[in-house]
């Protein structure tokens, strides 16, 4: 035991890093538990057409904020002046004025995507909800010189009491509203509230305005190709959203996100993970510098690739009945939906741990070719079973494009010296067995889910 705790104390990289994958993955997980029991709570006092509602509103702000990502977070973990005052109060200042301008852009926006997914509440609900990304522009870079350095532990208590001041005003709002104006308004509380205790309780210098140029010229050559590269990212991360919110009934939607909101959880706690921890680790222990850098990745590698692959699976076989159990009559195709996101999830987290290398190295042109390319492959492949197959076949196309995909990444994590081919073919073989199992188990509902939706 001592041996053990040993190993958490120190400043040195493994030290911080074991601290900070404890960190993320318990501020994770707890945020995760209050979401499930509000979300349990919210499916009886809102309708399934809510959620399919919200889930629009938030692809579109969502794609907004990818849209115009210059990269200001990546910037300030990769670059050499990520410390520097002037550095980050330019990157503050750059963000601080992309938050007004997303706000306009959404206004101006709102109507056409009402016109687009015909649905008229969407005119009032998309400005309202854009103010989170005015309060987000204003979050201090603090919060990412914690991340350079994993430093995580007042962040971390903030993203939980962050997401528990969401949950609670969403549950108070809908038990007074009944309408889907208690998520609109709930993500407006959770925002302000992250945003003052950032600024409360993050260690480091206050941001004020200020343009630097050297800094600006730095941040925006780096950011260009983020910017392409979020765009990619969101179409990519988005795309059956975009297609199933026009393609399916608002209340099938609805059950749909039910099903996707379980069904994620293993992938989000491993993107987590990896954003967080990656960059430092790959710019601090660069792969290709010797055997023993790429030894201890590896190793990191299998730990997170098996756990998250485990927690995956764990759906995938009880899906079905994990759904019947927690809700009620009206979202019960959930389970079949869990049951397939979940398998074809994993190809995706096999190689989850490959991309950034590129940021950390300060080469976001190939990090733009990989997000691009997957996003091409993605929404093809999607909108191609969607047509032809239904909701069902638009749900196996994410695991066959992602196989698609895999020369793609192969061929970044090479140029990285990262790739690490046994890793890859274990889990391959492992994820195949996994999949073959819990399909079988859950069959009879995945056939049930594709009669309905043929129907």
């Amino acid at each position: 035991m001592k041996q053990l705790s040993s190993r958490f104390q120190g400043s040195n990289l493994r030290a911080r890093a074991l601290r900070s994958s404890v960190l993320t993955v318990g501020g994770f997980g707890a945020a995760q538990v209050f979401r499930l029991a509000s979300n349990l709570i919210l499916t009886r006092l809102l309708f399934p057409e809510a959620f399919g509602m919200m889930a629009l509103v938030l692809v579109f702000i969502q794609g907004l904020y990818q849209f115009s990502d210059v990269g200001v977070g990546p910037a300030i973990m990769q670059s050499k002046r990520g410390d520097d005052p002037r550095f980050l109060n330019t990157a503050w200042t750059i963000q601080a004025g992309r938050g007004v301008l997303l706000w306009l852009a959404a206004c101006a926006l709102s109507y056409p995507m009402a016109l687009f997914y015909d649905e008229p509440q969407l005119m009032q609900l998309l400005p309202v909800a854009a103010l989170t990304l005015i309060i987000q522009g204003v979050n201090p870079t603090r919060l990412m010189l914690a991340n350079r350095n994993l430093q995580l532990g007042r962040a971390t208590m903030i993203d939980v009491v962050t997401q528990l001041s969401g949950i609670i005003s969403a549950v108070v709002l809908a038990y007074l509203t009944q309408s889907v104006w208690s998520l609109v308004l709930s993500s407006i509380v959770s925002a302000l509230v992250q945003l003052v205790l950032y600024w409360k309780y993050l260690e480091g210098e206050r941001e004020r305005f200020e343009w630097e140029r050297e800094a600006a010229h730095e941040l925006i050559n780096f950011g260009k190709w983020i910017f392409l590269s979020t765009v990619a990212g969101f179409l990519f991360s988005q795309s059956d959203k975009m297609l199933l919110g026009k393609f399916l009934p608002l209340d099938q939607f609805g059950v749909y996100n039910i099903g996707f909101f379980l069904a994620s959880f293993p992938l989000l706690l491993g993107v987590s993970v990896t954003h967080k921890l990656l960059i430092p680790l790959y710019r601090e222990r660069p792969p290709k510098e010797s055997a023993a850098n790429f030894a201890a990745l590896r190793k990191m590698r299998f730990v997170v690739s098996g756990g998250l692959l485990c927690g995956v699976w764990c759906l995938a076989l009880i899906g079905v009945p994990l759904v019947e159990l927690m809700y009620d009559s009206r979202y019960q195709n959930a389970g079949a939906i869990v049951v397939i996101i979940a398998c074809m999830q994993m190809p995706q987290i096999i190689v989850l741990t490959y991309d950034q290398a590129a940021l950390a190295a300060g080469d976001s042109r190939r990090f733009f070719v990989l997000a691009a390319s997957r996003a091409i492959i993605m929404l093809g492949a999607m909108y191609v079973a969607l047509q032809l197959f239904g909701l069902v076949g638009a749900l196996f196309s994410i695991g066959v494009a992602m196989l698609a995909i895999y020369p793609i990444v192969v061929w970044l994590a090479r140029h990285m010296g990262a790739w690490d081919p046994m890793h890859d073919a274990v889990f391959a073989v492992i994820g195949g067995f996994m999949i073959a199992i819990a399909l079988w188990v859950n069959w009879g509902s995945v056939v049930q889910l594709a009669a309905l939706n043929s129907g």
